[in-house]
């Protein structure tokens, strides 16, 4: 089921007619619809205010603290969407495993998952298990009315990239390792965390979620074999699992120029393209019936406005032929970011695509 199959029997969304839908759908749009990835947070005074003295995973259990970040940058930016504040390793933290967000490193996984007992840990994802993921939803939804709220989950690769590491890592030594040496273990591996995530994009979209987002932030990795053979499955997995309730699912990886065409066949309605690669070359190894997302390279945004205007127009003018077209940085939000740049390029985006 693609995002332009509504499901018998459902009933419209408050948000179906917004420009991001219209765009995920590929609809006509009144202009082109803008978000960030990482928009919720780390260059924002106000978000470092609530954030103050909180570590991060607490930050992501606390439903009145979620809904605040997630709604600062909708307030301050006016983009089109608001994407639900958390990290992709909440639901592995929610059903018992290990770990923490260790501040200028990332997810540290305590014990590193490298052998068949080490699945143990994977249990199943209840929806009691991320309460608070539903609770925040409740309170966003009430207030965000006709702008979408984006759920989002991270990739069963990441995902395994970080249980077997212990942590972020440059080369995924260990990760390529488990995958070459013992692929029936990895394909466990991965097939238990894209029920895992299935399950908790579920529960974003079953308490209000418009639109979902796969990260899969380091798949950019491996070869486009390796990825065919050994992730696209599980992927896949994730998207069908959550194709009924009718929502555009959007995926998106970092140096994934090679992999584009793949990430598009495993299920997406949208394809999420990083700066690397223009978004018409993008748009030919996509293929059709997909939109496009992205793809602004996010370091612009330190340089003049003349400068970012000029990126920006180069953006927009090489996706002026595509079927759909979500506007984007080509990742995320650099946490020392002027705010104002970003509310300016918003604007501009508006005003330059306005039909």
């Amino acid at each position: 089921m693609s995002a332009n199959d509504r499901p018998d029997g459902q009933q419209p969304r408050a948000t179906d007619e917004s420009a991001f839908l219209k765009a995920c759908r590929r609809e006509p749009v009144p202009h082109t619809p803008v978000w960030f990835m990482r928009q919720a947070g780390r260059s924002l005074p106000e978000y470092l205010k609530v954030r103050e003295g909180i570590a991060m995973l607490d930050s992501c259990m606390r439903p009145d603290l979620v809904a605040e970040i997630t709604l600062q940058p909708v307030r301050r930016h006016n983009v089109d969407a608001a994407i639900y504040f958390s990290d992709i390793v909440v639901p592995l933290k929610a059903i018992g495993i290990d770990l923490d967000i260790k501040p200028g490193v990332g997810p540290v996984v305590e014990k590193p998952i490298r052998t068949r007992a080490d699945l143990a840990q994977l249990r199943d994802l209840t929806p009691e298990d991320v309460w608070y993921v539903t609770e925040a939803i409740g309170l966003l939804t009430a207030e965000l009315g006709s702008t979408p709220l984006i759920g989002f989950a991270g990739a069963p690769f990441t995902l395994a990239s970080y249980l077997v590491e212990g942590g972020p890592s440059k080369n995924h030594e260990h990760t390529k390792a488990l995958m070459y040496g013992d692929p029936q273990l990895w394909t466990d591996l991965l097939d238990r965390l894209a029920e895992i995530t299935s399950a908790f994009l579920k529960v974003q979209i079953e308490a209000g979620a418009s639109a979902v987002q796969l990260f899969d932030s380091w798949v950019g990795a491996l070869a486009p074999a390796d990825y065919r053979r050994s992730v696209m499955p599980a992927s896949t997995k994730v998207f069908e699992a959550v194709a009924s309730y009718g929502v555009p699912r959007i995926h998106f990886g970092v140096g994934t120029g090679e992999l584009l065409g793949l990430m598009g066949e495993a299920g997406a309605d949208v394809v999420g393209v990083d700066w690397r690669v223009p978004l018409d070359v993008a748009a030919t190894r996509v293929g059709p019936g997909k939109a496009l997302q992205g793809n602004l390279d996010p370091a612009v945004l330190f340089s003049s406005t003349e400068a970012v205007e000029t990126k920006t127009r180069e953006v927009l003018d090489a996706a002026a032929g595509l079927e759909g077209h979500v506007f984007n940085l080509g990742h995320g939000v650099p946490p020392n970011t002027d705010p104002d740049a970003l509310t300016r390029l918003v604007e501009y985006v508006h005003t330059h695509t306005a039909r």
